[in-house]
């Protein structure tokens, strides 16, 4: 087998939840490129039958569409009864389904607060512990939980506190489950993206403005990804490439984690106090 077999998924099964547009069909599209029958899950079934359509059209595989709210038990467990009656396994899931809200701390009502944590964390643990089930069965599979560099930093300018800790969170659900299901031969892995440049965000991109200019300004590469740059990763991560990785968060920022958030006056003090400490021991 050479190395380019090992990225090959002829005929295998991915669900991929929020699938149906953005970031989820850039790394749906990635994984259908090398093989993979698909499952497009979505809140919205058109968007999602269309994409579904899409894919079976340009690729030689097999692709679905599913409604369903994947904060919803009810309906995550009737799109696993749809899936194995059609496939008879799952292979690969990709938790992609996520919301965000510049919204101050203060000013967010609970519900809100609450909203956030149902979709983008606690749908990955209904999700997950259905397909988990299967790919225990299987003795085999490949978790892919999209989180976000806002998982490892906290962003600025924007408020934004109730994604932060969902993606923390999701962080270290990604780690948990490897840690519980390596046993089974299943891996758990995320990717974690910085800003990217999606058809919904393109404009506000092209506006600009102080938090755009911010967000570049630390961001190494001086731009923000494109969705496509996401596919190698996600290909990686769900092929048997990477069939000694699991636990880990793909960073893919253009370099923004790199950066301490202070600025020079700042990063001199925290420098002296170091020095201070040090020689003080």
């Amino acid at each position: 087998m050479t190395i380019f077999d090992k990225f090959k998924l002829d005929n295998q099964v991915a669900i991929v939840t929020g699938g149906a547009t953005g970031l989820g069909k850039a790394m749906a599209e990635g994984l259908a490129q090398a093989g993979t029958n698909l499952v497009i899950a979505d809140i919205n079934l058109d968007t999602a039958q269309s994409t579904a359509q899409y894919f079976t059209e340009t690729t030689q595989n097999e692709a679905i569409a599913c409604q369903v709210d994947v904060t919803s038990a009810s309906d995550v467990a009737k799109m696993i009864d749809v899936v194995m009656e059609k496939f008879g396994r799952i292979d690969i899931l990709f938790n992609n389904a996520g919301i965000n809200e510049h919204v101050k701390f203060e000013d967010m009502p609970y519900e809100r607060w609450l909203k956030n944590m149902d979709v983008n964390i606690n749908s990955m643990v209904l999700v997950s512990q259905a397909v988990g089930k299967i790919m225990i069965e299987q003795q085999k599979g490949s978790i892919i939980n999209t989180s976000s560099m806002s998982g490892l930093i906290v962003n600025t300018p924007q408020p934004q506190a109730a994604y932060n800790t969902s993606k923390g969170a999701v962080i270290m659900f990604t780690k948990s489950l490897a840690n519980e299901w390596a046993k089974h031969g299943i891996r758990v892995n995320t990717i974690a993206p910085g800003y990217m440049k999606t058809e919904l965000t393109k404009d506000y991109f092209a506006q600009g403005g102080e938090m755009i200019d911010t967000w570049m300004k630390f961001t190494p590469l001086g731009r923000p990804g494109t969705p496509d740059e996401l596919q190698g990763p996600a290909l990686f991560l769900a092929s048997d490439a990477s069939s000694f990785v699991t636990g880990s968060v793909l960073t893919i920022d253009g370099g923004y984690t790199v950066y301490k958030f202070c600025d020079s006056r700042d990063c001199d003090e925290i420098l002296m106090i170091t020095i201070a400490f040090s020689l003080a021991l």
